[in-house]
C-alpha cells in the first residue's frame, strides 16, 4: 500500500471514529444522581436528585428516575445538580495584561488560537453558554470560533457573538492617549450617526453577529460621589440601531456605565446595559417596565482594583466599585432585572465564577444570583425554552457543585461535573480529557 492510500485510510479510520463518538453522544442514555438537584425557578431543592438524560436532551428530574436498560449511571456524591451556567458578558479574544496592547502585537489569527483556549476553559468551568461582546479588534473572527464549537471541532460553550463593538470616532475604545500620527487602530467599528449605525449593523451581521454591542458611555470618572461618564449616541441614534438590528431578529447590548446615556438606551429599547454603575430613578423604572437586563460586571472591576501597581488605578477602581454596590442595591429594590455577565477575558477565563459570589455580596440572594446566571440569563441570549433550567425537554447542559450552593454560593467557583448537550465534558478536577 502506498503512502498516500495508508494516510487515506488513516484519515478515514479518524473520521469513523469521529462520527461513531458523535452517534455514541446522540444516543447515549445517562442517569446522574447526586445528593439534590436544584430547581433553579423555584428554588425547590430535590433530595437525593437524579436526572435522566437521553442523547442530547434531559428526559426526566426528580428523586429517582426511570433507569432504561443499558443506562449509564454517574454518582456524583455530595453534590448538586444544576443547569449549566451562562455568562452574558466575555471577551474570548482576550487575556490579562494591557488590552491596547493585545491589539497592536498578537495577530488575528494569534488571538483566535488563544480564543479557542479561552473558550474551552470556560467551559470547564461550568459555562455551557456566553455572550462575546467584543473581539476588541478582531472583527468577525469570533464567529469562526462559534462555528467550530456547534460542528464540534472544539470544545467551547454555545455562544452569542458581537464581532467588534461599534463607536464614535475618539470614544471609548478609539485608541485614545498614542501619538496620532501612529494612525493606532481603535479596538472597535466606526460609527458616528444613525446612518452609519445601519451601515456598521448590516455589515456585522452579514459577518455573523448574534448581537449587536454599542458603547454608549465612556470614560468613566468619580465626582463628589457620583458617576461621571460622557454619553457617546443620541437617544434617536440608537432607536434607529435596535430598530435596524430588530429587523432581522437580532439585539442590541450597550456598554454604559452611568447617566444620561443609560436612560437614552433604555428610552431606545436595548436588550441590556451592560455594568450599569449608576442609573437614575427614570432608567431603573424602563428597565423594570421592559425588561430591560443589567450586566453588573463586579467582578472586572474588583480584578483590576487588585491587579495594578498605580496606587491612583486602584483608589479609582475601588472607588468606582463601591460607588456600584451601593447602587445595585438600589437596582435591585427597583425590580431591575439581572443577568450574570463577568466581563472576563481582562480576567484569566474560567474564573469568572466569582461573579456570583460577589452579587450576593452586593445585595442579591443565593437564588437570585444563580437565577441570573441561568434562566434569566438565558433568556437574554435568546435560549428560552431551551437552556438554563432543569426540565424535560431541554437540552441537557448541566453541571454539579459541591456542596449546597443555596448555603455557600462561592461552590458555583468549584464546579466538579459539566455536562453539554448529552456529552461529559468534565467528571473530577481538572486535568481532565474533553469529550468531543
Amino acid at each position: 500500500m502506498g503512502g498516500a492510500q495508508v494516510r487515506r485510510t488513516v484519515r478515514l479510520g479518524l473520521l469513523g471514529l469521529f462520527v461513531l463518538g458523535t452517534l455514541s453522544a446522540q444516543t447515549r442514555t445517562v442517569v446522574l444522581r447526586a445528593a439534590r438537584v436544584l430547581d433553579v425557578e423555584t428554588g425547590k431543592m430535590t433530595s437525593p436528585g437524579e436526572i435522566l438524560v437521553q442523547g442530547d436532551r434531559i428526559a426526566a428530574v426528580g428523586a429517582k428516575v426511570d433507569r432504561p436498560a443499558g443506562a449509564e449511571v454517574v454518582e456524583l456524591g455530595d453534590s448538586t445538580l444544576l443547569p449549566g451556567l451562562i455568562d452574558a458578558h466575555v471577551h474570548l479574544f482576550l487575556h490579562p495584561g494591557p488590552q491596547d496592547l493585545q491589539t497592536l502585537q498578537e495577530t488575528v489569527p494569534q488571538r483566535t488560537i488563544l480564543a479557542t483556549i479561552a473558550a474551552k476553559d470556560d467551559l470547564m468551568a461550568g459555562f455551557t453558554a456566553e455572550r462575546d461582546l467584543g473581539t476588541e479588534g478582531a472583527g468577525s473572527a469570533d464567529t469562526a470560533v462559534r462555528i467550530a464549537i456547534d460542528k464540534g471541532l472544539i470544545p467551547g460553550p454555545r455562544m452569542r457573538m458581537s464581532g467588534n463593538a461599534i463607536d464614535i470616532l475618539g470614544g471609548h475604545e478609539d485608541a485614545a492617549g498614542y501619538n496620532p500620527a501612529q494612525h493606532v487602530l481603535g479596538n472597535a467599528d466606526i460609527a458616528n450617526n444613525a446612518s452609519e449605525l445601519v451601515a456598521v449593523i448590516r455589515q456585522q451581521i452579514k459577518d455573523g453577529a448574534d448581537f449587536i454591542k454599542i458603547y454608549e458611555t465612556g470614560r468613566d470618572s468619580v465626582v463628589d460621589g457620583h458617576l461621571v461618564t460622557p454619553w457617546q449616541y443620541s437617544q434617536s441614534d440608537l432607536e434607529v440601531a435596535v430598530r435596524e438590528a430588530g429587523r432581522v431578529g437580532k439585539k442590541v447590548a450597550v456598554h454604559a456605565s452611568g447617566e444620561p446615556g443609560a436612560l437614552y438606551a433604555a428610552r431606545a429599547g436595548v436588550s441590556s446595559i451592560d455594568h450599569a454603575e449608576e442609573l437614575s430613578p427614570e432608567t431603573m423604572q424602563i428597565m423594570h417596565d421592559k425588561g430591560i437586563f443589567a450586566v453588573p460586571t463586579f467582578a472586572i472591576l474588583e480584578y483590576f482594583a487588585e491587579h495594578t501597581d498605580s496606587p491612583a488605578r486602584k483608589a479609582r477602581y475601588a472607588e468606582i466599585n463601591k460607588l456600584h454596590a451601593t447602587e445595585f442595591k438600589k437596582q435591585l429594590a427597583a425590580g431591575v432585572p439581572v443577568a450574570m455577565g463577568s466581563d472576563v477575558g481582562p480576567f484569566p477565563h474560567g474564573t469568572q465564577a466569582r461573579e456570583f459570589t460577589l452579587m450576593v455580596k452586593y445585595g442579591l440572594s443565593p437564588l437570585g444570583s444563580i437565577q441570573a446566571g441561568t434562566v434569566n440569563a438565558a433568556a437574554l441570549l435568546g435560549w428560552k425554552g431551551s437552556i438554563g433550567v432543569l426540565k424535560p425537554g431541554y437540552l441537557a447542559d448541566i453541571v454539579a457543585v459541591p456542596g449546597d450552593p443555596l448555603a455557600d454560593i462561592s461552590a458555583l467557583e468549584r464546579v466538579k461535573f459539566v455536562m453539554k448537550g448529552g456529552v461529559v465534558h468534565r467528571n473530577g478536577p481538572l486535568p481532565n480529557t474533553v469529550a468531543k
